[in-house]
């Protein structure tokens, strides 16, 4: 795992600052603390901080072909490169290394821009072909690593791994895109292409660019795309459950390649237990494991990691956290460099932290509820999409909505009582409904939030647009497959992935992703809804292959989820931090707010009349943006 810069000019061949590009190239030393290289030529520099993983005598970047026409800054890993390079050698091509970057050189000079086709990984890669004057950039499929790009007013193109590269210019724009801070109070995270600034974006994943000295227009062409196409084939659960589990045993073993310590999360969930599993049956050594546990039940997991790993018999390390382990808040502004409101960040940092002490790379179990429906939140959307069949949105609209306004918000009332939301959503359309369900923060609020210059800057813009413009392009119209693909289209490369990248590389750790292995991702998109979500059940055919692995106690418990008490620690330990912040200088007289309403929100949660968690913890992480410099 590495960290890639560059600087291309696009005006002219103009000298590069060296200094300039080394500087945004050590910015992310964290993620490639090994070796360091920088490539500079007439109009083109390039940069590299490398994690080593494979190779590790060979494989410096950046890396030239033979004939020194093309060079290669890249991030990730190919996982059948083996088998690409096979291709390549009875093609004529000879290699140097017994790295995956090699590939990436060749590949690029015997099939151009269709050799991001053939690969298999996760990455983001940048080709230099000095004969074609061409800067070739790609992002992975599923967007399992980043790419920040800007365009600057001198005719610079700079990219980078992390926006804090690219902040090193001086040049950057700083202005914030008012469009991106209603995305980030509606999602809690800025989705693709945007950034928190103006013109400056992030490379979509599935997407690639392709640049050349002279053309000034910046066109990302997307190059793969997930397909909701179900296989009309009659087949049997116990048939495609077999199928699945062989699937998934293959993206994990093609994923234990590496020439340091290896292991995996272990959260104790049907995710990272399933995954483990498989990398039991396929290792000769007991798979390092490990958890965090906390001393809050409610928040705790630790005891099903602990019956997996003693089934396996993983050599599995776990440390508790403190409950009141807030001592990282003011350093997630630096390391997300842009808004970011998932608080789950704070444990997931901490995971990361206790996995590098026994190896450099991890598997982990991210994207099993995007691919296979496990998430609350699409069962609750396919039960108010029967109701909103039912009724003609000529009757379901006014009396929904009107219930939903008029019925009390009860958040101290057992749940039984807390309809609002739900009455709220079922009175909206479907794309509203879904991304209500979603939202850090309602329209409502944040209608009163904003001051009148945002909203005047929005010009009516709203963030479930994001949606609605997904859903143009979305290849299928059923309800549970449209969320599904929302969320990989935006939640799960914006909020999950983002957390998991930023909290791994802050110490220099790598996280591999076999549920995110894009031919799985593919075939199971092939799979009937009905497969993934069966009545309540979320992962239905997911954890009937796994019954014998598994036990039903980890297969078919409540999902937890790994959060944090936010409610408690804004009305106790952590009450005076939230009144400096949310009512100080920064946000108060940043112009994006009403003061009035802010102070509300705080009052409000810390009387104990509304639960505004998760408002407040996205409103404590764009203070602390703002302060870090914005």
């Amino acid at each position: 795992m590495c960290g890639i810069v560059g600087i291309f000019d696009l005006q002219a061949r103009r000298g590069i600052n060296r200094e300039l590009l080394s500087r945004m190239n050590e910015s992310q030393f964290h993620r490639g603390p090994d070796e360091g290289g920088i490539h500079i030529e007439a109009g083109l520099g390039l940069g590299h901080r490398r994690l080593s993983i494979i190779d590790l005598g060979g494989g410096q970047q950046p890396m030239h072909s033979r004939d020194n026409n093309v060079v290669v800054t890249f991030n990730g890993e190919i996982y059948n490169f083996m088998d690409v390079r096979k291709e390549l050698e009875t093609m004529g091509y000879s290699f140097q290394t017994h790295c995956d970057t090699e590939v990436i050189v060749y590949g690029w000079q015997a099939w151009g821009e269709g050799c991001v086709d053939r690969f298999r990984g996760m990455f983001a890669f940048a080709v230099w072909d000095r004969n074609q004057q061409t800067l070739f950039l790609a992002r992975d499929r599923l967007g399992v690593k980043p790419l920040y790009y800007a365009l600057l007013a001198n005719g610079q193109f700079i990219f980078a791994s992390e926006l804090k590269a690219l902040k090193e210019h001086p040049d950057l724009p700083r202005e914030l895109d008012p469009t991106a801070i209603e995305e980030y109070f509606g999602f809690g995270y800025v989705p693709d292409p945007k950034t928190i600034y103006k013109n400056v974006y992030k490379l979509e994943p599935g997407f690639c660019l392709t640049l050349k000295q002279g053309q000034m227009a910046i066109k990302p062409r997307q190059y793969w795309n997930v397909k909701f196409a179900v296989n009309p084939a009659p087949r049997s659960e116990k048939e495609i459950g077999e199928e699945l589990v062989g699937r998934f045993r293959e993206a994990v073993k093609i994923r234990m390649m590496a020439d340091v310590p290896l292991g995996a999360f272990l959260s104790g969930g049907v995710d990272s237990s399933g995954v483990v599993a498989m990398m039991a049956g396929l290792s000769p050594d007991p798979v390092n494991t490990c958890s965090i546990s906390f001393g809050d039940p409610a928040y705790n997991e630790s005891k099903f990691a602990a019956q997996v790993a003693e089934r396996y018999h993983t050599a599995h390390r776990v440390e508790q956290v403190d409950p009141d382990d807030f001592s990282l808040i003011d350093q997630l502004a630096g390391l997300y460099d842009e808004p970011y409101a998932d608080s789950s960040a704070l444990p997931t940092y901490r995971v990361c932290e206790l996995a590098k002490k026994q190896v450099t790379v991890v598997l982990s179990g991210d994207g099993g509820d995007e691919n296979l429906g496990g998430y609350r939140r699409h069962r609750w959307h396919t039960y108010e999409e029967q109701m909103r069949s039912w009724l003609p949105d000529s009757l379901r609209k006014p009396v929904f909505g009107t219930l939903g306004r008029v019925y009390p918000k009860a958040d101290w009332a057992p749940k039984i009582f807390r309809a609002k939301s739900t009455l709220e959503s079922i009175g909206r359309d479907s794309v509203e409904g879904y991304f209500h369900s979603v939202s850090v923060m309602s329209n409502e609020l944040r209608g009163k939030l904003f001051s009148q210059q945002l909203k005047h800057d929005l010009q009516g813009y709203q963030a479930v647009d994001v949606f609605r413009q997904h859903l143009r392009n979305a290849p299928t119209d059923h309800p549970l497959s449209q969320v599904q693909y929302l969320d990989i289209k935006t939640y799960l490369p914006g909020d999950i992935l983002t957390k998991v990248d930023r909290a791994s590389m802050a110490h220099a750790l790598e996280v591999r992703v076999p549920l995110l292995d894009h031919q799985l991702v593919e075939w199971l998109a092939t799979l009937q809804p009905e497969l993934k979500l069966k009545g309540r059940e979320g992962k239905y055919i997911f954890k009937k292959s796994l019954e014998n692995y598994l036990p039903d106690d980890i297969l078919y418990r409540p999902k937890m989820g790994f959060g944090v008490p936010l409610n408690a620690w804004f009305k106790g330990a952590l009450k005076d931090k939230v009144r400096d912040a949310l009512l100080g200088d920064n946000m108060m007289q940043s112009g994006w707010f009403e003061p009035a309403v802010l102070e509300n929100i705080v009052n409000q949660h810390q009387n104990g009349l509304r639960d505004y968690s998760a408002p407040i913890w996205s409103l404590l992480m764009f203070e602390a943006f703002l302060r870090a410099g914005g």
